[in-house]
């Protein structure tokens, strides 16, 4: 049996880091919303009990540390299933990227396995696996647009934005979620208006949302990568009107609702950013 599952990035709206946890994690806010650039999965049972990844790529592993290993690994025991799977992963989003590739490709080896062994698990069963594994997880078990709320367990769904495109540069560097997280101090972080980005969402207004979204990280991450704030600038100068790193970074993203426009800024970025794309909301 085979089963073939798409695996969609997600760029952040906004991230707030609410508060330091005793368990080292952190509360936060996160709106997320999915894009249409997607590592693909295939699935194939095998009969033997162990789980097998096979991908190409200098910075992701094939063993137990791969996200989707874990999260196969995590389903079959949750469940019983003495049969295995082998993963093949074909990898188009950026690694250390601040755009969930490893959380995506998790999440959609939950919702892969779900459907290739016709178990009928409710997703947000699926999605509470997921949060013992990662905190994008379970947004991504979900996909669309969403708040994450704890160390990201908790997700409320939100309409999707008004309709635009992205342009994502990723400068030639990968950033540590964990590292960035352990610079975090509470008492200089700033904090976006997360109200207003949920309020944009059901207004439809992209004026509004362009001028709310917000990452608590963003500082932390361009002091130690300052090329970050440089791609930042050169978006904006190329007249995208809304400009933000999602996630941990390094990746900036701009958000523009002419594709015409789109493709200018995508362009003027080409020659200055190793990993340019431009792609289109699907959240």
């Amino acid at each position: 049996m085979t089963h073939f599952e798409k695996a969609p990035a997600k760029i952040n709206l906004s991230l707030d880091v609410l508060s330091k946890r005793d368990d080292g994690y952190h509360n936060v806010e996160m709106i997320m919303t999915t894009v249409d650039l997607a590592d693909r999965i295939e699935l194939n049972t095998i009969e033997e009990d162990r789980v097998e990844v096979s991908l190409w790529s200098r910075y992701v592993p094939n063993d137990e540390r791969n996200l989707a290993y874990k999260a196969a690994m995590a389903f079959k025991k949750k469940y019983n299933i003495t049969k295995g799977v082998h993963i093949k992963i074909e990898k188009v989003i950026p690694v250390s990227a601040g755009l969930g590739g490893g959380s995506t490709d998790a999440a959609a080896v939950l919702r892969g396995l779900n459907q290739l062994w016709n178990m009928n698990i409710p997703i947000e069963e699926l999605a509470a696996l997921g949060s013992s594994l990662g905190s994008d997880i379970p947004f991504c078990v979900y996909g669309s647009t969403g708040i994450a709320k704890g160390f990201g367990e908790v997700i409320e769904k939100l309409p999707p934005p008004p309709p635009f495109w992205v342009v994502l540069a990723k400068p030639d560097i990968g950033v540590s979620t964990k590292t960035i997280f352990g610079q975090v101090n509470m008492d200089e972080i700033t904090h976006p208006n997360t109200q207003a980005v949920i309020d944009a969402l059901f207004e439809q207004d992209f004026s509004k949302l362009c001028a709310n979204i917000g990452n608590s990280l963003e500082r932390i991450t361009t002091s130690i990568h300052p090329e970050v704030l440089r791609i930042k600038e050169k978006m904006r100068q190329a007249g995208a009107p809304g400009v933000l790193m999602s996630g941990s970074g390094p990746t900036v993203y701009g958000i523009v609702e002419q594709h015409s426009k789109a493709k200018r800024i995508y362009n003027s970025l080409k020659g200055f950013c190793p990993e340019v794309y431009l792609v289109r909301l699907i959240g």
